[in-house]
C-alpha cells in the first residue's frame, strides 16, 4: 500500500484545511527543482480556473456579469502564473 502525504491550505481569514495525497504523486507532477507546495498550488490554480471557465462558458444560459468578471480575472491570474493563456494551455478557445 502506498503511503500518503498531508498538505495544508490556508485561506485569507486564517482558516485551514488538510488533505492527503498518495506519496510520490506530487513528485510525478513536478518539474526539476519545484517544491511540493508550488506543484500543489499550480494544480489548485488550474483546477479553479477550469471550474470557473466551465461555469461561465458551458453552463446553460448566460452567466451573471460578476461570474464572468471572476472568470476573466482567474484567467488573467493563470496567465500571470504560467506565462501562457488558459486557452493556449488547454487548447480550449472560448
Amino acid at each position: 500500500m502506498v503511503d500518503t502525504e498531508t498538505y495544508t491550505v490556508e485561506d485569507p481569514s486564517g482558516d485551514t484545511d488538510t488533505f492527503d495525497l498518495p506519496a510520490g504523486l506530487v513528485d510525478v507532477l513536478s518539474e526539476q527543482g519545484e517544491s511540493g507546495a508550488t506543484v500543489v498550488a499550480d494544480v489548485a490554480v488550474l483546477s479553479f480556473v477550469q471550474r470557473a471557465h466551465a461555469i461561465v462558458h458551458h453552463a446553460e444560459g448566460d452567466a451573471p456579469a460578476d461570474l464572468r468578471e471572476i472568470n476573466e480575472r482567474a484567467e488573467e491570474l493563470f496567465e500571470e502564473r504560467f506565462g501562457v493563456s488558459f486557452a493556449e494551455a488547454t487548447g480550449h478557445q472560448h
